[in-house]
């Protein structure tokens, strides 16, 4: 775990050798799952370090203590969130994953890692959000989905109580896609912060945190209906499909 040393220093987190060994046992979970079906592409054990555990623990970049309460949506192999929780045993984290097998993988994970306050959730962001005990709870939420800024406010969001914020991971050109998410973010009731430059030379390019501070309730009819907000990403302008 080398790798994840030298990047957790330089964030200024310092790992305990109890939780190193969480990490290797992390690592050897996911690649025993992932000859069974696809969790992930990445498996080198380098690149589990750097671009999956290192890369889930700079979102202590976006706040100044760690929150009580934490939700990855669409956590796929349990990233962000686990890594998140291995380094802060303290944060109530909550998983959702939309995909059975996913969602299992994690329950597995999270029980052989001895972690407890994980609550791992089988079903879809756009409804989940519509549920009470989702619904605005969460203090931070974040996603490492593969989709548009403005889709990932839209699944993000709705899940924030008012005075939390939305961490959003994201690199290369930014500029842009925070333009167009600027929208969607505000109909959210969020409001964007400077985004976080990342530059450790660990994750072999820059990379960015997008920080939407959750500033009035959500609208209750958001998100809209399961797949609309990759399908089809709140822009100014635009018609608004439900």
């Amino acid at each position: 775990m080398q790798e994840l040393i030298r990047g957790t220093l330089k964030l200024g987190l310092p790992l305990t050798p109890e939780q190193l060994a969480q990490f290797e046992l992390y690592y050897r979970q996911i690649v025993e799952w992932n000859a069974k079906f696809n969790l992930t592409s990445i498996t080198e054990y380098e690149a589990v370090q750097t671009r999956h555990f290192l890369d889930s623990l700079t979102l202590i970049l976006a706040w100044q203590t760690p929150p009580n309460t934490l939700l990855d949506v669409g956590s796929g192999a349990g990233l962000p969130g686990l890594p998140l929780k291995i380094a802060f045993p303290m944060i109530e984290v909550t998983l959702l994953e939309a995909t059975g097998k996913k969602a299992n993988f994690i329950e597995y994970a999270a029980g052989e890692l001895g972690l407890s306050g994980v609550k791992v959730v089988h079903d879809r962001a756009e409804q989940a959000a519509k549920k009470l005990d989702y619904r605005e709870r969460f203090e931070v939420v974040t996603a490492r989905a593969v989709a548009s800024l403005a889709a990932l406010a839209e699944l993000t969001l709705p899940f924030c109580r008012v005075g939390g914020c939305a961490i959003l991971p994201k690199k290369g050109d930014i500029e842009d896609e925070i333009k167009d998410a600027a929208y969607a973010v505000k109909v959210m009731g969020g409001k964007l912060r400077p985004p976080v430059k990342i530059d450790l030379e660990e994750l072999g390019e820059t990379r960015y945190l997008i920080i939407a501070d959750k500033v009035r309730p959500t609208p209750r009819w958001y998100p809209r209906r399961s797949g609309i907000p990759r399908k089809q990403p709140m822009m100014q302008g635009q018609p608004t499909v439900r």
